[in-house]
């Protein structure tokens, strides 16, 4: 009976426990400014998968275990807040409006601004987000992700570099390319430099936000921030990661028994071949072996192979409160997918900020690159049009140099030993240095001076028997080149705030000093293969060319930022360059920007709006120039020419081709830009629009003259351009909790580019292919409609034409095909519209990005719709659907043995088609290894991920189903795709 008892009294006491551990809490969150009720907040009980959300009164309930007990509470667009429960019961939150994005600090042309401040239109890139994307170069990290810059790679070799323009293409003959300025020191290129090593990318696109660099900045400016050391506890990551390229798509030719196909056709157009048993009347002996044995090569397979990519790179960030330091090595070695294609970049750098006393503050910012590089010609064109018949190499296994004893060289020659070589080495050093006083609060004086060496080598060597020589004497060259940029800025900026008025002054003086000479040596006939082009005094037919150029560019800039009551906002810049490249009296122009912003969600009328969170009107207008030709363009140079006199030889001289003007000025360009910034739902979903138009006039053009004059061409200002353009950015946090996210991005572009004047008023130079009311960049030519049926043949016979024959559009009707009568712009390689979408999800440990890259609406003219020989001699593409009488084809004409391609009448339209694609760009799976795994070692986080870039293309024109039209319509160094395992951690 005492048991009874005593069991009872155990069990009401554990049950009393048991209530008291197992209890309801609730309570209400809201917002800490408005007191508004917030509905769908997350409220999660820390360290376990437990959780609510708020209702429609922003109410909660939750039922909880013990007093040890801490809530996570989160809303989209609010700082996150963490709740001891204790033993409360009821729980009411208020939450704070989370401004970081809006306080964001902006790197602008020296100076930065919170980003709620910035009138202009500029995006900023973080380097995390760069990262994303593993790249030789970091802009193709960031490729159809910001608009309005157009980013395509050059070509898939190992050391390709990208293209890349701003709003369109303002100059024709001077270059579109932005300016990048990396730490303050203007640079040549991105390739040098490691992702990983950059902490912010701003690209400056309006008037406004590019006019503090005056000329330099027409086309656009990217500033690059590389990283800093950090006070406390060092900190060292490592990044690396190793992947497998591939060709990404690349069209066939025709393989032996289908090139045995067009021989036979072509020659059965002449009434030559009527059955195999003519076979012998068509082929060589060589070839007619081949045919009966049938022997055939696929030489492309000989010669494209997996390559890889491997980057590995170690940064280290250290500091103190006076001593900050930020130092990194990295290593990149890319093999192509072709042999003797390679490239190793070795990077060192070593940033610097120290600050002395209480008034002074210096720093340095320091690079070396290198890069070792091994380039080839491309054999793929040889490849590509030689017999496929017999093999490369004989029945013992000897390399054959003339397969079918034909005057082609085997496409495999430059692999073979002591055959070919290409070596570039690279030097490349920035170093930056500054000086900063701050003798009263907000006022800072600097000065920077920044320097950017360059020396390049480059080596060739090329065999009797390779494929550049094809049986001429062998041949080496040597070429070496030495630059230096100069860069002294000294500027000064004054902070004030005066009760609701707030100001920014800075002025700046900057003195750029560019300088390049070269040096090219080459002969012939080396004395011993080994030599390669190191022994040139061994050589025959020597010969040495070298050149020197030198320019400067002074500069005298002010700036205004001024801001009222936080909410309205003018940014007004004045800018004075003077330049050495052009003429006398020409030599100076000034620059003017300004732009206005109104932030209407600070007005008392939108305080309370539960929708609008953010809305900013911006308007900015400018003027812009450009000097971006080459120096001494204002001369009339002189070159040496070949003269003999009494039956020798005499050295004499004549002007080169371009003749000098001594006119030359400024090439300008007028920008205007409205631009609206909204943030939605508590900034849970953001826009970025901007719609702009420029006006390019005294436009830089390469003039073409006629041969009396004595010369080929002068630049001259003249014609004009412009630019329209609509632009979009769109975010969204789709879902933000505790475990899970997604985030959605999309970027839109669309720039309508024009020539608006030409010389003289004329409205087309076909002979530049330049057309007022077209692109810079214009296909002009005749409409292919067609091939003539046999139906059409008396139709055809009208315009001198049979079946089987060229149809093209006879546009005025006039019975007759005529060059001024009958051609019509085809299209432009510019796109109608390019974008993004870019989607992020998190769950826990677990990381995704897939990123999808479109390009839509442009015209390419690729090389393999037009590598079709009628003849049957040089191999064709298997995409050539050639017409014949049992094949009324509608896409290229019969093949006839004694018609060339170059020949065939109006041959020149073949080809043009659509070169949109949409690509899936990047596809990226990581995984955190969950900290209490590495609590107990020395490492802070550590991630492993998995990344496929380009897998995946589709092209709108099925032409293209074996072709990656990126590029445009090239052939050589195909584009590749990328399958790739990395590792990130931090120690």
């Amino acid at each position: 009976m005492n048991k009874f008892y005593y069991s009872l009294v155990m069990l009401c006491f554990f049950s009393s426990v048991l209530m008291a551990q197992n209890r309801t809490i609730s309570g209400r969150i809201t917002d800490a400014k408005t007191g508004e009720t917030l509905i769908g907040a997350s409220v999660h009980i820390k360290g376990t998968t437990l959780g609510a959300s708020t209702d429609a009164n922003g109410k909660f309930s939750l039922n909880i275990s013990g007093n040890n007990v801490v809530l996570l509470i989160n809303s989209v667009g609010y700082i996150k807040q963490e709740i001891n429960v204790g033993n409360q019961a009821q729980i009411n939150v208020k939450l704070s409006p989370d401004e970081t994005a809006l306080n964001e600090v902006i790197v602008i042309g020296y100076g930065t601004v919170k980003k709620r401040d910035l009138t202009g239109s500029v995006v900023s890139v973080k380097g995390a987000d760069i990262a994303k994307v593993p790249s030789s170069n970091p802009l193709e990290s960031i490729q159809g992700k910001v608009p309005g810059v157009d980013i395509t790679r050059t070509n898939g070799s190992a050391s390709s570099g990208v293209n890349i323009t701003i709003r369109g293409n303002r100059s024709i003959t001077a270059n579109n390319g932005p300016l990048i300025i990396v730490d303050g020191v203007q640079y040549s290129t991105l390739q040098d430099l490691s992702p990983n090593d950059i902490a912010s990318m701003e690209i400056l696109k309006d008037a406004s936000s590019t006019a503090i660099y005056g000329s330099r900045g027409a086309n656009g400016v990217i500033l690059i921030t590389t990283k800093k050391g950090i006070t406390g506890e060092a900190t060292v990551s490592l990044n690396s990661y190793f992947g497998i390229s591939q060709v990404a798509k690349y069209p066939d030719v025709l393989n032996g028994a289908q090139f045995l196909q067009l021989r036979r056709e072509a020659n059965r157009a002449t009434g030559v071949w009527a059955s195999p048993a003519d076979d012998s009347k068509i082929f060589n002996s060589a070839e007619y072996a081949a045919v009966q044995s049938n022997q055939s090569v696929d030489y492309r397979d000989l010669l494209i192979h997996d390559g890889h990519q491997q980057d590995y790179q170690l940064g280290v960030r250290a500091g103190t409160e006076n001593t900050k330091v930020y130092f990194s090595l990295d290593y990149l070695s890319e093999k192509g997918i072709l042999k003797l294609d390679g490239s190793s970049r070795y990077t060192a750098r070593l940033n610097l900020d120290q600050n002395i006393g209480k008034y002074f503050k210096t720093g340095m910012q320091g690079q070396f690159t290198h890069f070792d590089q091994n380039n080839r010609r491309d054999p793929l064109n040889q490849a590509n049009k030689i017999s496929p018949l017999g093999s490369a190499f004989d029945d013992q296994g000897n390399f054959i140099i003339y397969p079918l004893n034909g005057t082609f060289v085997n496409p495999l020659a430059d692999e073979q030993p002591d055959v070919f070589t290409n070596e570039t080495l690279i030097n490349r050093t920035l170093l930056s240095a500054y000086m900063e006083f701050k003798p009263i609060n907000g006022l800072v004086a600097r000065t920077n001076v920044g320097v950017n060496l360059n020396h390049d080598r480059n080596g060739t060597y090329s065999g009797r028997y390779s494929l550049d020589r094809n049986g001429s004497n062998p041949k080496a060259t040597y070429t070496a080149t030495n630059s230096q940029l100069i860069n002294i800025e000294n500027y000064v900026t004054y902070n004030k705030d005066i009760n609701d008025h707030s100001f920014t002054l800075t002025g700046i003086n900057s003195l750029l000093y560019n300088r390049y000479d070269d040096v090219s040596a080459s002969g012939e006939n080396q004395l011993l293969k080994s030599q390669l082009f190191y022994g040139l005094g061994n050589t025959q037919n020597q010969a040495v060319i070298s050149s020197y150029t030198m320019s400067n560019m002074v500069s005298f800039a002010g700036r205004i930022n001024y801001a009222f009551k936080g909410k309205y906002l003018l940014t007004a810049t004045g800018r004075t360059d003077g330049s050495s490249k052009l003429a006398e009296g020409n030599k100076w122009a000034f620059f003017p920007s300004a732009a206005v912003a109104w932030r209407v969600s600070d007005e008392a009328f939108l305080k309370e709006n539960k929708v609008i969170s953010e809305l900013k009107l911006k308007y900015s207008y400018g003027v812009a120039g450009s000097d971006n030709i080459n120096a001494y363009s204002t001369q009339s140079s002189l070159s040496k020419i070949a003269l003999a006199y009494d039956d020798a030889s005499a050295l004499a001289y004549g002007y080169s081709p371009r003749m000098g003007n001594t006119d030359l000025t400024w090439e300008k360009t007028k920008t205007s830009d409205f631009g609206l910034e909204m943030g939605l739902f508590k900034n849970r979903i953001s826009a970025t629009v901007d719609y702009y138009t420029s006006n390019t006039y005294d436009l830089l053009l390469d003039r073409k003259l006629p041969p009396t004059t004595g010369f080929t061409s002068i630049i001259q200002n003249v014609a004009k351009t412009r630019n329209k353009g609509l632009e979009i950015y769109l975010s969204s946090k789709n879902i933000i909790s505790t475990d899970i996210n997604w985030t959605t991005n999309l970027s839109f572009s669309r720039n309508k580019e024009k020539i608006i004047e030409l010389a003289g008023g004329t409205q087309s130079d076909v002979l530049s292919n330049l057309f007022v009311g077209s692109p810079v960049q214009a296909f002009y030519n005749y409409e292919m409609i067609g091939i003539w049926q046999t139906a059409d043949a008396v139709e055809a016979a009208k315009y001198g034409q049979k079946p089987g024959d060229i149809r093209v559009r006879d546009l005025n009707n006039d019975g007759k095909i005529d060059a001024n009568n009958d051609r019509k712009i085809i299209g432009t390689d510019r796109p109608k519209w390019s974008g993004g979408l870019e989607n992020t999800f998190s769950y826990k440990a677990w990381d995704l990005n897939v990123y999808i890259f479109a390009r839509i609406g442009q015209t390419i003219y690729p090389d393999f719709l037009r590598r079709y020989d009628p003849q049957g001699v040089e191999n064709s593409g298997t995409i050539i659907d050639y017409w014949t009488p049992e094949n009324p084809s509608n896409l290229y004409p019969r093949p006839n043995k004694n018609t060339s391609l170059a020949s065939t009448l109006y041959s020149g339209s073949l080809g043009y088609t659509d070169g949109s694609f949409v690509r899936l760009r990047n596809i990226t799976l990581g995984y955190n290894i969950p900290k209490p795994v590495l609590e107990k070692t020395f490492i802070k986080s550590v991630r492993v991920y998995a990344t496929a870039r380009n897998p995946f293309t589709y092209t709108k024109s099925s032409l293209l189903k074996d072709y990656d039209p990126e590029r445009g319509g090239s052939e050589n160094a195909p584009m590749t795709k990328l399958y790739l395992f990395g590792l990130s951690a931090t120690f």
